[in-house]
């Protein structure tokens, strides 16, 4: 008998740096979240999709969970809880070193217990801690709520990653393919491009600047070089919020920036399969985070 087709949403919610967009891009395979040790590196919710033989998942990517300071940092801690009631699944990603339940973990423990969702835990970085550790944070979750599953995983070990697939499609209902079979998110060209820019600026710059950007794409563009080569004309702007950060983002002679700007289309050329002629200009623009217009780009849609 043909197995029936199943399909769902899958939200991931965590607190910062657990890993969260790094175990996405794992299970999708293919880079559709900013990756950076770094807290908040994700800021709106991100879908990725996993096609496999008899299910569709997507899973929606959230902001890290902190303690908001901008209107910005509100809208983001909104678009994470707000996912959590609106899915099939949850996964709870929480950190493997973690020696009990943090305000963090706690508060989004009670949003899952209000939204009564099923929720797999999913414990991350387990190549840092002992089986005894383990067991006991186990434990110690286990006591809290109804788990589906536990399970511990290493995104650099490349341990149990597709036990979490397993797991999820087991728990899905049946369903429609609801994205083509090719596409692995539903992000446009464009946020691709800024989200890559924003990556190689959170792992470049110093602590208190990358968080004070937002990245724009002004033009994307295909044309035919004289060899009759396809290639992208990509021009994206850097938003920052003071003129001191504006110097640190250029670096002396052009040079930060330019490595921003390398780094960022190599990865670009990758995913787009194409040569990419990369402009990036840095302007400044004082208080964006509490700019209403600016911040309503960051909301769930």
């Amino acid at each position: 008998m043909e197995q029936e087709f199943k399909s769902g949403f899958v939200s991931m919610v965590g607190r910062t740096n657990v890993g969260k967009s790094s175990i996405i891009n794992s299970l999708v395979g293919e880079k559709v979240a900013a990756i950076a040790n770094k807290p908040q590196t994700t800021r709106t919710a991100i879908r990725a999709i996993v096609n496999r033989e008899n299910s569709q998942i997507i899973f929606i990517d959230t902001p890290g969970i902190h303690k908001p300071k901008t209107k910005l940092g509100n809208t983001m801690i909104e678009t994470a809880f707000g996912v959590i009631g609106e899915v099939d699944i949850t996964l709870f990603v929480i950190d493997a070193t973690s020696k009990d339940i943090g305000r963090g973990d706690r508060i989004i423990l009670d949003k899952i217990k209000e939204a009564k969702i099923k929720t797999i835990l999913i414990i991350n970085k387990i190549d840092l801690v002992t089986k005894e550790h383990l067991a006991e944070l186990i434990n110690l979750y286990k006591d809290e709520y109804d788990f589906q599953a536990v399970i511990p995983v290493s995104v650099i070990k490349n341990k149990n990653l597709d036990a979490i697939l397993d797991e999820i499609e087991s728990n899905l209902k049946p369903g429609p393919a609801y994205y083509d079979i090719e596409e692995y998110t539903d992000q446009t060209l464009r946020q691709l491009v800024e989200e890559t820019i924003r990556e190689k600026a959170l792992r470049l710059l110093d602590d208190e600047v990358p968080h004070g950007i937002y990245v724009e794409t002004e033009k994307m563009k295909t044309r035919k070089t004289q060899n009759k080569e396809n290639i992208y004309d990509v021009d994206v702007t850097i938003y920052c919020l003071r003129e001191s950060h504006k110097g640190i983002i250029i670096g002396k002679n052009g040079a930060m920036l330019k490595k921003i700007g390398t780094y960022a289309r190599q990865d670009l050329e990758k995913m787009l399969d194409t040569k990419v002629n990369l402009k990036v200009w840095v302007k400044v623009k004082e208080d964006w985070q509490n700019n209403d217009s600016l911040v309503k780009k960051f909301k769930l849609q």
